[in-house]
């Protein structure tokens, strides 16, 4: 790992151990690598029951009846649900768009809907009483790609649409559409020396969280209901919640539980509205945990995408203009994808100056498994679009790739194809330089004095080759991402701070609803309040809805905004307790009123060093205790028709280098080296930074090479609902990740930090494709990759 540090003025503020920009070690790390960590599904209550959900079968029927009787009659079974159980008129859910039923109603739109719910002594007795419940469909004509969905007799997923997209879209099977036009990209593409264009096929990629769904609901005295859950985003939970259920937001309180991982799979609801239902129902606690095969139905997925482009560039790799169609499949249910509509439009022509572009991207309602948030949002698939035709006009062109991408780049001062002026840094062929001049790997890493190390060559422990028809590729890739919600949407985080003084030493407290999915919150606020209040004991509260929303673990967002909220409270409860201070101790100490004051190791003390009291001393029998919300800068929806708008409130850029060894004659590869550069604004942890880089690098190798959701193109059921057929990387498949951090600060952001989870996540792709494609010299328009795409005729 290198780390360059940028010279900056925005650094910390104190000199207290264990401040932004050391590397401190997670306080649940232990925990977790043990063992021994509590996630929500071990969560356990005296008399509790245990919740089930009973699937659809088909994609897409019309309900003809369902027979609960005999579920009813098995002993230890307490109540058993349907939609005409639901106790309002509120019966549907969802991010943005309502449209979501608690409990399928009429139809079901896609293979595994929630039908019934039952509430039993066992979990064994509930998964049998589920499996006696008879429900008769009449099947209905299954849309599963644009043709069915926008043909002139396409039969409706959602008929009587009513929703605020409904009006900006040419049919109603589709949920939204954008378009981004900027010049005149028709008559740019009449002066192009070279034009370029293909076809590309993104596949489903599912979160692969390795913690299922699962919560307790346990019905409170006030007849409201207490919720332990693993979420990301508590505040949203609990406003598509409380309706359902008929109670007020303050009787529906939620707390976070263990969350083993999520990647947006936990942004929608899961289980919260059906454990209440049947809590409130049985007046008793009732837990419900999924299993693998249930968890894959049981949250949304990456959408998968099909994507045309067009680009053009001159004789010496300016490029003259960008045309671009993607079509994403949102499946039976909106979600999020409008929002990563939004993000494919504006990004999807990369960290590129191009004036003239003309772009349409859109998301269908189909009878496939319903899609949203997954790490990259919408930009991952754009990236391996756009990645992919930078090579091939490079390769027109007769020039280095590495180099065409450098000549096109962004810098600050950029104006992106949506209008928007990128107002911090952009250094983008700084982070290509820094990945391709880093040194090679050494060729055939197999070879030893003892002979072939088989976990090094393509295959792997499956010891198929021994390097017989083994030839490397080298690629390249770089993405640029949104950080932050966007399209004016009103985004703030929360957070209360307590200071007091504890047995003669100043101890903060810290209280937000950030939903610590494994991204390092927990680790950052404490190294926010040691910075800002001088203080080493920071305890973090368990996130929960007694505090004012974060928003969502989502959009490489909590730092900036969660941190922002620590940051900005923090500085008020510095103020206060300085305040404190010179009532107290300023007349007779001059300093108080003259000096600049700070907070660092427990003292209070001058610019110059000069020590005036210890905080605790200050505080004495006081307490001082703040709640503040932190806003960033105002952002604005894009125009439906042009795309144009100031969108994003921030950038994140990251480029890789991969080198993959393809065994040519079985189909096999082993990327070898991940190499990536990246911008982070201001590293607040470098190893938890690093640890993010990594982490996203996997996830894009994942699905440049084994991971996709096989769903059947003709009757919409998913093939391969288990780790046993949907494949991730593992330690023996992740290469070698040598990380250069960047830290070009953002005047804007709190510290200059710059989001940083999901920009890995868009190059790694790419970059393993570009290099599959230099080793073999095939084309390669999809992902993932299979054996037989690189072996077949």
């Amino acid at each position: 790992m290198g780390i360059t540090r940028t010279p900056t003025s925005l650094t910390q503020s104190s000199a207290t151990r264990g401040g932004i920009g050391e590397s401190t070690l997670r306080p649940d790390g232990t925990l977790k690598v043990t063992g021994e960590f509590a996630y929500s599904s071990d969560l356990w209550h005296e008399d509790m029951l245990w919740g089930y959900t009973l699937r659809s079968t088909v994609a897409h029927a019309a309900i003809v009846s369902i027979d609960t009787g005999e579920a009813l009659a098995t002993p230890g079974v307490y109540a058993v649900l349907t939609y005409d159980d639901l106790p309002t008129e509120v019966k549907h859910y969802g991010l943005e768009i309502r449209d979501t039923p608690v409990l399928a109603h009429g139809k079901v739109r896609h293979h595994g809907e929630p039908v019934a719910l039952v509430a039993a002594d066992h979990p064994e007795t509930a998964r049998r009483a589920a499996a006696k419940i008879r429900v008769e469909y009449e099947p209905l004509p299954v849309i599963t790609d644009e043709a069915s969905a926008t043909a002139p007799d396409a039969v409706l997923v959602h008929e009587g649409r009513d929703d605020h997209h409904i009006g900006h879209v040419p049919h109603p099977n589709i949920v939204h559409r954008q378009p981004v036009v900027r010049g005149d990209a028709a008559a740019a593409a009449a002066r192009a020396d070279v034009v370029v264009s293909g076809e590309y096929v993104f596949g489903m990629q599912d979160q692969a969280f390795l913690g299922p769904e699962s919560g307790l609901a346990v019905p409170a005295e006030d007849g409201g209901v207490d919720l332990y859950v693993a979420t990301q985003w508590l505040h949203s939970d609990l406003g598509q919640i409380a309706p359902v259920l008929g109670l007020p937001e303050r009787k529906v309180r939620m707390t976070l539980s263990g969350v083993g991982g999520a990647f947006g799979g936990r942004e929608d609801l899961s289980m919260q509205i059906h454990g209440c239902l049947l809590a409130l129902r049985t007046g008793k606690p009732v837990k419900i945990v999924y299993n693998r095969f249930e968890s894959f139905f049981g949250h949304v997925h990456r959408h998968p995408a099909r994507l045309w482009y067009e680009h053009g560039a001159t004789r010496d790799g300016r490029l003259t203009h960008v045309r671009c169609r993607i079509v994403l499949d949102g499946g039976a249910y909106a979600s999020s994808s409008p929002a990563v509509v939004g993000n494919a439009a504006s990004l999807s022509i990369g960290p590129y100056v191009v004036d003239d572009v003309d772009v349409e991207a859109l998301a269908l309602y189909t009878n496939n498994p319903p899609c949203g948030a997954m790490r990259g949002f919408g930009a991952v698939q754009a990236c391996f679009a756009y990645e992919a035709q930078m090579d091939r006009v490079a390769a027109e062109l007769g020039m280095d790739p590495v180099e065409f991408r450098q000549i096109n780049a962004m810098e600050q001062g950029a104006v992106m194809p949506t209008g928007q002026t990128v107002d911090s840094p952009a250094p983008v062929a700084e982070l290509l330089r820094r990945v391709k001049s880093r040194p090679l790997p050494p060729e055939r890493q197999w070879e030893t004095t003892e002979g072939a190390d088989v976990r090094a060559l393509p295959g792997g422990l499956s010891n198929t080759t021994h390097g017989e028809g083994v030839v490397r590729g080298v690629g390249y890739a770089v993405g640029i991402k949104n950080v932050g919600f966007s399209e004016g949407f009103d985004d703030y985080s929360t957070a209360r701070v307590r200071m007091q003084a504890i047995n003669g030493e100043a101890v903060a407290t810290v209280h937000t609803a950030m939903a610590e999915v494994g991204q390092g919150g927990v680790t950052v606020h404490a190294q926010i309040a040691r910075s800002e209040l001088g203080v080493t004991q920071v305890t973090i509260q368990p996130a929960d809805t007694q505090v004012g929303s974060a928003g969502s673990t989502s959009a490489s967002r909590q730092t900036y905004m969660t941190g922002g909220a620590v940051k900005n409270t923090c500085e008020a409860v510095r103020a206060k307790v300085l305040d404190l201070g010179r009532r107290k101790f300023g007349t007779y100490h001059p300093a108080w009123a003259t000096a600049e004051l700070l907070l660092e190791d427990g003292k209070v003390v001058t610019d110059g060093g000069e020590v005036l009291a210890g905080i605790a001393e200050v505080l004495d029998d006081e307490v001082v205790d703040l709640e503040l919300e932190f806003r960033h800068r105002p952002t604005q929806a894009f125009d439906l028709r042009t795309g144009q708008g100031n969108g994003h409130v921030q950038y994140s850029f990251a480029a890789h280098r991969a080198v993959v060894e393809v065994d040519t004659e079985l189909g096999l590869v082993k990327v070898v080296e991940l190499a990536c550069a990246q911008d982070v604004g201001k590293a607040l942890n470098p190893l938890s930074v690093v640890g993010q880089i990594q982490g996203g690098t996997t996830q894009g190798l994942g699905v440049a090479v084994m991971e996709e959701i096989v769903v059947d193109p003709v009757t919409a059921l998913v093939r391969n609902p288990s780790f046993t057929d949907y494949l991730i990387p593992t330690i023996l498949d992740t290469p070698t990740i040598p990380v250069d951090v960047l830290e070009l600060a953002d005047a804007q952001a709190p510290y200059g930090l710059r989001g940083v989870g999901e920009a890995p996540t868009l190059s790694s792709t790419p970059a393993v494709l570009a290099a599959i494609r230099q080793a073999t010299g095939l084309a390669l328009n999809r992902t993932p990759v299979r054996p037989e795409h690189l072996t077949g005729p």
